[in-house]
């Protein structure tokens, strides 16, 4: 018999939530690569200038954050598709804990963002990069790494659980 209060190892009170944030971060992601690679075509039209100081530039990632780790061959490949798995699943049940909307919020964006690049690596091999923040003056050419929508639901995701964690209730910490 189990408790009244018990949770099961995969659901919990915002489980919810947090798989609404995963499926959304992971189709807007999947949704604008698709966009940028088949329709509007960034492969073959090089860089496209959005504002001064971001940039849309197809580039292909097949290593992990920041080009770290660059995998060639399909072993490589899944086993970095076998470690995000790992990662998605322990995540996932760190979500059935979250005692807060903030972590869950926090934990589906990482998820689904996983996810977003994960796709693109079963799908391409890679993982489809596209913004480009820089600034270029006489003085100054600095350039940011090349990301995506899921890069930077990951980003916002781990910054919530950092607030959360350090200036909030805390209730990012993991039981």
């Amino acid at each position: 018999m189990t408790a009244p209060h018990s949770r099961s190892l995969l659901w919990g009170p915002f489980t919810r939530l947090g798989l609404a944030v995963t499926l959304a971060s992971a189709v807007i992601d999947q949704a604008v690569k698709l966009w940028l690679i088949y329709v509007t075509d960034l492969g073959s039209r090089g860089v496209i200038t959005l504002a001064p100081f971001l940039t849309l530039v197809l580039t292909w990632n097949t290593g992990i954050s920041y080009g770290l780790f660059p995998q060639e061959g399909p072993l490589g490949q899944w086993a970095l598709l076998a470690i995000k798995a790992i990662a998605a699943v322990l995540l996932w049940i760190w979500l059935a804990r979250a005692s807060s909307p903030l972590t869950a919020v926090a934990l589906g964006l990482i998820i689904g963002g996983a996810i977003g690049n994960a796709v693109d690596r079963l799908a391409y091999g890679a993982v489809a990069d596209f913004l480009l923040f820089h600034i270029t003056t006489e003085n100054i050419d600095f350039k940011w790494y090349v990301f995506n929508i899921a890069d930077v639901a990951i980003v916002l995701g781990v910054a919530a659980l950092l607030y959360e964690t350090l200036l909030g209730t805390g209730a990012a910490k993991p039981p």
